[in-house]
């Protein structure tokens, strides 16, 4: 087909499909560090003629002539993603020369030159909160060194994203994608941020004593997050061998079989160059979804691959009759991160961790307390994320992402960690995300009082929970996360469920 031609919407469904599956792949090899290099804009420049503005057109005046409201939607998203398209065949070679550097990027600490990835990953195993520091610090002077390619390629993806959309203002354009207010959400999550603020900070002050010791100082580091998430010092009765077994178990007890569903294809295995931070690659779902984790020791391991296991469940699970974009296109990511979030959170359940860890009632309601610790620090963080965000976005036509503005007091005084900020833009996602994670958290904790109520207190271990979550899934990736709050009975923005899990005793 010549660069020119323009597709018809099936087409271009089937073209794009085909594109999507090559380049989620790629994506997984550099992930996982099969591959030291990333070729996307090679693989994107193979299908340039998906990405016109011809073929823009195209799909934007059938999605203004659709008639049907499923029609109409699946039209959008394919718009959506030509358009995304079209800014990735522009900048693919910039960002993949972004991605080569920083898979390139060696630091030397205590005389051992290592890539950057593995001095992150270090961080939640490094027993020394001294070296902790100080190989955060080396970390965040070699990371933030790229600083001056990411804010370059975000004010270009942006520039093209205003011109192909024609909404220069990018919150609007973002609200619009999302159909909500950023603004009313980060408003009602400030609140409930504020509501919880007494409770967590006493769980802080209880955790940073047994998780970081005396020795720590007033503000630690964001360096020890990874050791804090990670519960190092418990690491014993979470043991990196038995993460795999206790939840591919705990799961079978939600109804899902995971290690006989052939789609789900899991990735364990610890490689010098794969990224620490697990996560879920469907390819083309539901028949090809990888799950991907790193495993270093700790209940990090254990709710990383519970949170992933939500995800990869969606994916394939969702009805193979469903038109491929609502198998694989979402607006957002708001409403697959709800199901990462409910299968996660039976890591809190003080239940859980006394039927597989061999704890007395007492020691499963402690252990379960540092989870609700953790998930509670990191809903504050996020919530002081997206503020942060929507302010950067604002002043963004003037300063041109230049300023870290208030990256560092508004998520230090959310955590009680000392967040750099040097890492404001490494720490930025796409498009949002962070309000996609926040409307997941809100959902997820109203789905865990509809269980509740429709399954029982341990719904975290019937199969019951599986079944409504079956039909979930079933409906891939069509529904918004506003309209499954509706249908289980609450509004949107009702954060009262979420504030009652963040603020509640376990036992």
């Amino acid at each position: 087909m010549s660069a020119t031609a323009v597709r018809s919407a099936q087409e271009y469904e089937d073209a794009y499909r085909a594109y999507y599956a090559e380049a989620s792949d790629e994506e997984r090899k550099v992930r996982v560090g099969e591959k030291e290099t990333s070729e996307q804009a090679a693989i994107v420049a193979r299908y340039a003629d998906l990405f016109t503005r011809d073929q823009l057109a195209a799909l934007r005046g059938a999605e203004t002539a659709a008639t049907d409201v499923d029609e109409a939607e699946r039209l959008y998203r394919l718009g959506r993603s030509c358009e995304e398209g079209i800014v990735d065949a522009e900048l693919a070679a910039r960002e993949d020369e972004l991605a080569n550097a920083l898979l390139a990027a060696r630091l030397t600490f205590e005389g051992e030159e290592m890539p950057l990835r593995t001095a992150e990953a270090q961080l939640a195993v490094l027993p020394e909160y001294a070296k902790r520091e100080e190989l955060g610090e080396l970390a965040r002077v070699l990371d933030s060194s790229f600083n001056d390619g990411r804010r370059e390629l975000l004010a270009a993806r942006d520039g093209l994203q205003a011109e192909l959309s024609g909404e220069r203002d990018t919150v609007a354009r973002n609200e619009a994608q999302k159909q909500i207010s950023l603004r009313q959400l980060e408003s009602a999550l400030r609140q409930a941020s504020d509501t919880v603020a007494p409770a967590y900070d006493s769980l802080r002050e209880r955790w940073f004593e047994r998780l970081l010791g005396p020795e720590r100082t007033e503000v630690p580091l964001s360096a020890h997050v990874r050791w804090l998430r990670r519960l190092s010092p418990l690491e014993a009765t979470y043991p990196r061998e038995r993460s795999v077994e206790v939840c591919v178990e705990t799961v079978r007890a939600l109804g899902f079989d995971l290690e006989s569903i052939p789609n789900i294809r899991l990735d364990l295995e610890d490689r010098p160059q794969k990224s620490p931070r697990a996560c879920v690659i469907p390819v083309d779902p539901p028949e090809i979804v990888y799950l991907i984790t790193r495993a270093q020791g700790g209940i990090s391991d254990y709710q990383a691959f519970l949170h992933e296991a939500g995800h990869a469940l969606h994916y394939a699970g969702c009805d193979p009759g469903l038109p491929w974009t609502f198998r694989a296109i979402s607006r957002d990511h708001a409403l697959t991160e709800i199901y990462s979030y409910i299968v996660e959170a039976v890591s809190r359940e003080p239940g859980w961790h006394a039927l597989h860890f061999g704890l007395s009632d007492a020691e499963a309601e402690e252990n379960a307390e540092a989870t609700l610790f953790l998930e509670a620090l990191v809903y504050r963080r996020y919530a002081a994320k997206l503020r942060f965000e929507l302010g950067f976005w604002d002043a963004f036509p003037s300063e041109h992402g230049a300023s870290s503005r208030d990256y560092d007091p508004l998520l230090t005084d959310a955590t009680g960690l000392h967040y750099d900020g040097r890492a404001y833009l490494s720490d930025m996602d796409a498009g949002f995300y962070s309000a996609d994670y926040l409307r997941a958290w809100i959902r997820s904790a109203q789905l865990s009082s509809h269980l509740r109520r429709e399954v029982g207190e341990d719904w975290w271990r019937s199969s019951g929970t599986g079944e409504i979550l079956r039909g979930l899934f079933a409906e891939g990736t069509r529904p918004s996360t506003e309209e499954v709050a509706r249908r289980i009975g609450f509004e949107p923005l009702d954060t009262g469920p979420l504030v009652a899990e963040l603020t509640a005793r376990p036992g």
